[in-house]
């Protein structure tokens, strides 16, 4: 599945440019074209009569009834198996197809910093960073993401401003990403990467083009040691995840063998010995490969190589980079859950905030609506005295008495809204320890779960080897020495299982 949505990309840019009105509509002169075309290139067996009823001018055939997408999954998408096909040549025939319709290199010096094969190897990698969803599009993150990749490739260090000028003036490109078409031409036009050099940025996009777009884990020069003269030969080797070729020289011209990689291979390092330094080894099922590194930096690197190759292959997994795209967009969905959350909580303080100022503005009215019942009733008292100066005696304690009860009725109203507010703040601390306590236990949690597959994968490996070397032992000169007895097998068998369990439960 993963693989038919790969090829549909680059075959919806083939649709769309013969959709020139923009309809959504191809006539089926242009589509039998484009499916013979797709038949050929993917390499799937056909037949020419059958393609020629599918597309008749009539209603009849799986086109009239269903439209186009259907037949495309059904009859060339579902026959498509990886490795059967070149996948460059595929993607080369569609954007030779869409490029005629919709590419306008850029006018100026600008122009001049993209060839059409770079532009070429641009849109395959935006193919690979984009979105799963159509019209394609790749959002700044994955554009930044790749920018940085040709950068490390050109030996400078990664200049994020004009992204961000860019990214400041266009405000769509940050909220909604950039087509394949506005892509190529911020690119053409120097807006996304300062490049001084165009021939060393053409070199750069090439690595990147050949680690990203066809899987090559690493590539270079090293020693390795024969199996029939066991004499040391320099080769030129790279390395995919599925298995890791050797050439004479880095033409690829002349191809010397490949070790084919799975997830029981084993790679380690070996002391120094017959002249060679900076030996490792890779252990399959059926041979040991020795192989001497230029120097220690080398060695650690083609070793660390290796093992995400077989890691991948116990995975059953194909790319690397694929991997790599996912586990970025899982991270910004945390990412982006952990503002919300974060929002939400903010939002909460803030409600809580403007409650206990609405509790204190109350208090503060409730305070000068006393103040203006003590006037009133000071002014009722002075008239009492001026107008009635008999009755005063009597007036004066009734009225003391109604004022103090009632300023008595205003404090307690006033106690509980200060305890209220209390209350209110004791709740939003216990809110955010809490959710502080949650995210912690969260992290701790997902902490130790990759720690205890990090060790249970270490001991199966480890288990494995040991397995394949009591089965298999190899003697140095490649004979295969006699098993071990069953008994000695089953023991060791017992103690490598009870040990893997005990790694596990711990």
């Amino acid at each position: 599945m993963e693989l038919q949505s790969e090829l549909l990309k680059s075959i919806w840019y083939a649709f769309t440019s013969l959709d020139m009105e923009k309809c959504g509509k191809v006539s089926k002169s242009q589509l039998k074209v484009l499916s013979h075309n797709l038949y050929t290139v993917l390499n799937i067996p056909h037949d020419p009569v059958a393609l020629e009823e599918h597309f008749q001018d009539d209603d009849d055939g799986p086109v009239s009834k269903h439209g186009y997408m259907p037949y495309l999954n059904k009859y060339i998408l579902a026959k498509v198996k990886e490795g059967a096909y070149d996948k460059e040549m595929f993607d080369d025939l569609c954007w030779m197809m869409t490029m005629k319709k919709n590419y306008r290199p850029s006018s100026g010096q600008g122009g001049l910093l993209c060839s059409l094969r770079d532009c070429f190897k641009l849109f395959c990698l935006f193919n690979l960073l984009s979105e799963d969803h159509y019209p394609l599009i790749m959002i700044p993150q994955e554009v930044e993401y790749l920018m940085k990749k040709i950068s490390t490739a050109m030996n400078q260090e990664w200049d994020g401003k004009p992204l961000e000028d860019l990214l400041s003036q266009d405000a769509s490109v940050q909220e909604e990403g950039m087509s394949v078409w506005v892509f190529l031409d911020h690119m053409g036009a120097g807006r996304l990467l300062r490049v001084s050099n165009v021939g060393a940025f053409s070199l750069a996009l090439d690595q990147v083009f050949l680690e990203m777009y066809h899987n090559v884990l690493k590539r270079g020069y090293m020693w390795k040691k024969g199996h029939v003269r066991r004499n040391w030969m320099e080769r030129w080797f790279v390395l995919r995840p599925s298995f890791m070729a050797y050439y004479a020289s880095e033409d690829l011209k002349d191809k010397k063998g490949e070790i084919l990689l799975d997830q029981n291979c084993v790679v380690e390092a070996i002391p120094d010995r017959d002249g060679k330094r900076c030996l490792f080894c890779v252990k399959t099922t059926s041979k040991t490969y020795e192989m001497s590194a230029a120097d220690q930096r080398q060695r650690v690197e083609w070793t660390q190589a290796l093992q995400t190759a077989v890691r991948l292959q116990g995975e059953r997994k194909s790319s690397l980079h694929q991997e790599l795209k996912l586990k970025r967009r899982v991270q910004r969905k945390h990412s982006q859950q952990e503002r919300s959350l974060s929002a939400s909580s903010s939002r909460g303080s803030q409600s809580e905030e403007l409650t206990i100022q609405d509790l204190e503005r109350e208090k503060e009215r409730q305070g000068q609506e006393i103040e203006s019942i003590i006037q009133v009733c000071v002014c009722v008292c002075v008239c009492v005295c001026v107008f009635v100066p008999d009755c005063l005696s009597a007036c004066v304690p009734q009225l003391r008495e109604s004022m103090q009860a009632e300023m008595a009725e205003k404090e307690k109203e006033a106690e509980q809204q200060r305890k209220r507010i209390q209350e209110l703040e004791l709740t939003q601390q216990k809110l955010e320890a809490a959710l502080n306590t949650e995210i912690q236990a969260h992290m701790e949690e997902e902490r130790e779960v990759q720690e205890k597959l990090r060790k249970a994968s270490i001991h199966v490996r480890h288990w494995n080897v040991q397995l394949n070397r009591l089965m298999k032992p190899i003697a140095p000169g490649g004979n295969t020495l006699p098993c071990l007895s069953l008994s000695v097998f089953l023991s060791f068998s017992l103690s490598v299982s009870l040990s893997l369990c005990l790694c596990v439960l711990q």
